[in-house]
């Protein structure tokens, strides 16, 4: 039975059309436009006209190119730049124009549409845009990002498919539930199809694809696109796609025909998951009016899942397609009044956002106005303005020259300015309301996932709230490092803070000093990420030092926990006499850990430290000196007693009884000296004992090559690299993956040009049959194989790399370290 026959017999009363439309121009509004200017001024947008979207892909899937096209069409820029040319707004570092690729993630606001396109009493649409880095290493850059974001454009390439990293930020936000539509891209290049790019979506992203344009081809070279649920052409190349320019353009023939199907599909698809529309086509029949099937859409995707993905098409490079999908962001992804309410950690609670405001207000005094709160999500240095800090307001309105609580450091700050923020270019502002994003200036210690919060005072309110957290990002452990040594002790004080600087725009970045040679370490997420680190550190904040080598960055860990070591600390710290003591046990970290820890604990880089305190009622302040004593632990912890790599995968319980390790009153340094102390001393018994063995990191990788050198590559991986091979799969197979929810043969994907050709254009234009090589290998044998495969594949392969595990090292390996 089809659906249009299970839904006659579901629903045989008639259906009001207008309680329907009631019900959808209350909720929602379609095609509003409003001028944008040059240059981009801020605007009091009610939210509901809001859009907060990132632009997210695989490395060279062409997302700084759409997000030139999006500012040209909006009127933002006279002539859009070009990646290959070095001249786009979005990559405005130096060192991102030389590769051609996005190393920061870059906030651009915008109006759409422009004049010429606005409808008569429309309201603006204000689209904050954030394109991100597409390399792997960078992949923190993305998921610090994913939270504030309240919704996606997951653009592809057609010619490629969904690639590697694609699938990996989709499923970053699929995890925070972002709402996703896909444009694919790059349909002018030889070899695109836009059919294998909608099955590639199904099969690899786990989702129904919902085909909203149809490429207009003529012969093999994509002409403009037909949108589905008006059908009509919403672009056309060589031209500004003005509706007075569009509407020239008539659906013939076999075009014609296609939309007629696509759109009776859309709409069956549709009907599965909203029962609004079912009711209103039991109601009218397919022939729908297209704000019912535009707010069913908006619907479905709301909720983040991804179960129907809306797929757009175009060329970015050409200016096709790229209108009309910004008519899509203001169509179907959702304003921050459409998003779930924000779920906030008060004190070590979890609830909603206007309940943690609503129960800590202090009954029987005026309520205080101006209160807001606002998460950091990025902090970049500018030449001009010093550090901004990125910030997505959730609640109230955020003003300029406002004392800021920070609540993840217990302070006030007082910020200089308040901005928008185009790239390289910057807009003052007054303030920023709810659900917008901004950049603020004159913040001296706010990093990225700290909480901000304006109380119309310099004074905290006296309750939980000033405790309040936004999910502070989790950053992954470091895999790589380099050393370096300062010229002279005056560039030592120069390095120490350009170090500083960018650990605090990038916390990914980590650095330490190693005080008997006085070198530096600094740490990251692989050999790019490094290099680009250099690169800033030379060429924006003037350092001038020796540079090792960059190579693996080997942990340590416990193969047996260690016995109870108590240590006591009786030394002079800065002038000041004092004496402290506590008890440690360090035993390697399990996953059943987790599940068994009861009471306050600190999870970081790997190794978790929970501190018990035996006579609570004897120590005057339990926090400071819970934070003091884990301080002492982290420190510890930082160099190993083996090979002086940090520690990994432990378990510190630090035991404090107050009877018999307090001496009386003494400085915060004391307590932290005793736990450093402890840990130490406890480590190094366990290294003398040969308790203490070496991780090194494993990365999953992903290679795609051609047939002709697959074989070579595996052996070369396995049998040279010491890797495993997991999978080996065609990359032009269409069959579903096992296991998979979608079924290839339940997809839909309008026919390519060249498909009933006698000559296959893949034929034609020579493209090579590619395989896709996933496997483990150890990071160490990986650092430089990108060089090593160019000589095997003649540059005609990608190589993306992400770390799976910490792995322990054996045999003849361990001895060779």
């Amino acid at each position: 039975m089809s659906l249009f026959a299970r839904a006659l017999c579901r629903y045989s009363a008639p259906f009001r059309l207008s309680t329907l439309y009631s019900r959808h121009r209350a909720s929602t509004r379609f095609s509003t436009r409003q001028v944008s200017t040059r240059s981009t001024p801020h605007t009091d947008s009610a939210i509901r006209y809001v859009r907060n979207i990132g632009i997210i892909a695989h490395v060279d899937a062409g997302k700084t190119t759409t997000t030139e096209q999006m500012l040209y069409n909006c009127g933002a820029l006279r002539h859009a730049g070009n990646v290959d040319n070095g001249d786009t707004v979005t990559d405005f570092l130096p060192m991102e124009r030389q590769r051609g690729i996005t190393i920061q993630s870059a906030a651009i606001t915008f109006n759409w549409p422009p004049k010429e396109r606005l409808n008569q009493d429309s309201q603006p649409h204000v689209i904050n845009v954030i394109d991100t880095p597409g390399h792997v290493d960078f992949r923190f850059e993305v998921e610090r990002c994913m939270p504030v974001l309240d919704g996606a454009v997951c653009v592809i390439d057609g010619v490629e498919g969904v690639e590697a990293h694609t699938e990996r930020v989709w499923s970053s936000a699929q995890e925070f539930k972002v709402p996703r539509i896909v444009f694919v891209n790059k349909l002018d290049r030889d070899g695109a199809s836009f059919k294998k790019s909608v099955q590639d979506v199904g099969l690899k992203l786990n989702g129904m694809p919902l085909v909203c344009q149809i490429p207009l081809w003529n012969k093999d070279t994509i002409r403009g696109v037909v949108d589905v649920v008006s059908r009509s052409v919403v672009s056309w190349a060589g031209t500004k796609d003005t509706p007075e320019e569009l509407s020239r353009t008539r659906l013939e023939g076999t075009i014609k025909d296609e939309t007629e199907r696509a759109r009776e599909i859309l709409i069956e698809q549709l009907c599965e998951k909203d029962d609004q529309l079912l009711e209103l086509w039991t109601a009218q029949g397919k022939n729908l009016p297209e704000a019912a099937i535009r707010a069913a859409i908006r619907r479905i995707i709301n909720d983040g899942e991804g179960s129907l993905i809306p797929i757009f098409a175009g060329s970015s490079l050409k200016n096709i397609g790229v209108a009309s999908l910004l008519d899509a962001v203001t169509d179907y992804l959702p304003s921050p009044l459409d998003r779930p309410e924000l779920e906030v950690r008060v004190g070590r609670t979890h609830k909603s956002l206007s309940h943690a405001f609503q129960a800590h207000q202090t009954p029987g005094k005026h309520q205080r106005h101006g209160e807001a709160l606002a998460s950091v999500f990025k902090v970049a240095n500018d030449a001009r303005r010093g550090m901004l800090t990125f910030v997505r307001v959730y609640h109230g309105t955020l003003k300029k020259n406002t004392p800021m609580w920070n609540a993840n450091l217990q302070q006030f700050e007082r910020p200089l300015n308040m901005l928008q923020i185009s790239a390289a270019q910057t807009i003052e502002i007054p303030h920023l309301s709810p659900g917008q994003i901004g950049a603020i200036t004159g913040l001296k210690t706010a990093r990225t996932g700290d909480t901000l919060l304006t109380f119309g005072s310099s004074k905290a309110a006296q309750t939980e709230l000033a405790t309040i957290q936004v999910r502070p990002p989790e950053i992954p452990p470091a895999v790589a490092f380099i050393v370096l040594d300062a010229y002279s002790p005056t560039g030592a004080k120069t390095l120490e803070a350009a170090l500083e600087s960018l650990s605090r725009e990038d916390p990914s970045l980590r650095w330490s000093k190693d005080e008997k040679s006085e070198q530096y370490t600094l740490s990251g997420m692989g050999k790019l990420h490094l290099e680009v680190a250099r690169d800033r550190l030379e060429n924006h904040y003037k350092v001038e030092a020796y540079w090792g080598a960059i190579s693996v960055d080997y942990k340590e860990c416990l193969i047996v926990p260690t016995a109870p070591r108590r240590m006591v600390f009786d030394k002079v710290v800065a002038g000041k006499p004092g004496k402290a003591a506590c008890s440690v046990v360090i035993e390697p970290l399990e996953d059943h850990h987790r599940d068994t820890l009861s009471g306050s604990y600190l999870e970081r880089d790997g190794n978790i430290v929970q501190i018990e305190f035996l006579r609570e009622d004897m120590v005057s302040n339990i926090e400071t000196t819970r934070q003091q004593l884990t301080n002492g632990v982290i420190s510890a912890l930082a160099r190993g007693p083996r090979r002086s790599s940090p520690m990994h995968k432990c378990l510190v319980t630090v035991t404090y009884d107050a009877a018999i390790d307090f001496f009386g009153p003494t400085t915060g340094a004391h307590l932290v000296g005793a736990a450093n102390s402890a840990v130490k001393s406890a480590l190094k018994e366990a290294n003398q004992q040969r308790t203490v063995g070496i991780l090194e990191p494993v990365m999953h990788v992903t290679i795609v090559c051609p047939e002709v050198t697959a074989g070579a590559v595996q052996h070369d991986l396995q049998s040279v690299r010491g890797g495993h091979v997991l999978e080996v799969k065609d990359m032009q197979e269409t069959t579903a993956r096992e296991g998979g929810p979608i079924d290839a043969s339940d997809i839909y994907a309008p026919p390519d040009p060249y498909e009933f050709q006698a000559t296959l254009r893949e034929s034609r234009k020579g493209r090579l049959r590619m395989l896709e090589i996933t496997a483990r290998v150890p990071l160490v044998e990986m650092l430089d194989y990108d060089t090593h495969l160019r000589g095997k594949t003649q540059g005609r392969h990608t190589l993306m790399m992400a770390l799976e595990t910490f792995e322990r090292v054996t045999g003849l390996r361990e001895k060779g370290l």
